[in-house]
């Protein structure tokens, strides 16, 4: 058995302790170890009405021993107060080092993997912290130059060339230069992570009909084209530009393993139509395995015993999954 995951705490205000105590009260998961104050994490169970032990461990070689009877919570260096759907600044400092935590124990093989509950990015930046999200601070903390965001459901996978930038800012972000890295990356973690050992990519189109030879933009035709011709040269299975609108229905789906998409909602909105609570964030090019859940901290339903772990529960999965065949360990 690979080493247990290593799960962030999140925003403390939102429903990142209460989807954990969930899927750990499911008993049908991996083991994992909570990075997190284990008093806040006892006083939500108790709020929530779950009936969850938490029992406070040294680390994931400690908590695969516990997991079966408790769910075992390696303490912060500071206790963290129980303050559903109001962030605090002052809880800032502990999001930081319950992530870097994580990574660290990641980074020495000590935890499988990395699980990351949602954080509210607003906070950290008022509180000082300069990195545009959550990602670009594991790529430092990983140090690597360059990641690659994957949403990957029962159905799908897609991945967006181009993420949290304006609509009309995206042509002109857009380069053969990123698609091909983009690809690159891609086809590297579907073989190594998902064990697919020959990846087909499929490549949407920017603009309406991949731009019919120019006709509706240019885009298409000499910025995504030549990019796909480099990929096939690289011996990789793409192939496109392709209409979007014709690119998601279930027997093109079954025609690639994965979607390179051009834009944020061009990506994001078949995924979530398809697998709104199963949907994985996952982080390609990193040095360890990370996942997330596919929703933000949902403040509004925080202590209302309502959030489903659904998500969380289907990241820790792939996450023990992509573990077990990147260190040739089974769990």
């Amino acid at each position: 058995m690979s080493a247990p995951l290593a799960i962030t705490m999140g925003e403390p205000a939102g429903i990142g302790g209460e989807i954990t105590l969930a899927a750990w009260a499911t008993r049908r998961l991996p083991p994992f170890v909570l990075i997190d104050d284990p008093a806040r994490v006892r006083a939500l169970a108790t709020t929530l009405g779950l009936n969850v032990p938490v029992e406070a461990v040294n680390g994931p070689a400690e908590a695969a021993e516990v997991f079966a009877r408790a769910l075992p919570v390696l303490p912060l260096s500071e206790p963290v107060p129980l303050a559903l759907g109001t962030p605090s600044g002052g809880t800032a400092p502990a999001v930081l080092e319950s992530i870097r935590t994580a990574v660290s124990l990641a980074m020495s093989g000590a935890a499988g993997a990395v699980v990351t509950n949602p954080i509210h990015k607003a906070v950290l930046i008022d509180a000082g912290f300069r990195h545009p999200g959550h990602t670009e601070f594991l790529a430092e903390l990983g140090g690597v130059p360059r990641t690659v965001m994957m949403l990957a459901g029962p159905d799908l996978r897609v991945v967006p060339v181009t993420i949290h930038i304006a609509l009309k800012a995206v042509p002109a972000a857009l380069t053969a230069d990123e698609i091909i890295e983009t690809g690159r990356i891609v086809a590297r973690a579907l073989r190594q992570d998902f064990g697919i050992g020959s990846p087909r990519i499929a490549v949407a189109g920017l603009n309406p009909h991949a731009g019919e030879d120019g006709k509706m933009g240019t885009e298409d035709r000499d910025i995504i084209a030549p990019a796909v011709a480099t990929l096939q040269a690289d011996g990789i299975a793409a192939f496109g530009p392709l209409s979007a609108d014709t690119l998601f229905h279930a027997r093109a789906r079954a025609t690639y393993d994965a979607a390179l998409c051009m834009y944020h909602d061009q990506a994001l909105i078949p995924i979530k139509t398809l697998a709104f609570d199963e949907g994985v964030n996952v982080t390609l090019g990193l040095p360890f395995v990370r996942t997330s859940p596919d929703h933000g901290t949902a403040l509004d339903i925080a202590g209302k015993a309502i959030a489903r772990p659904d998500s969380l529960i289907a990241a820790i999965n792939l996450a023990a999954d992509h573990a077990a065949r990147r260190f040739g360990k089974t769990q």
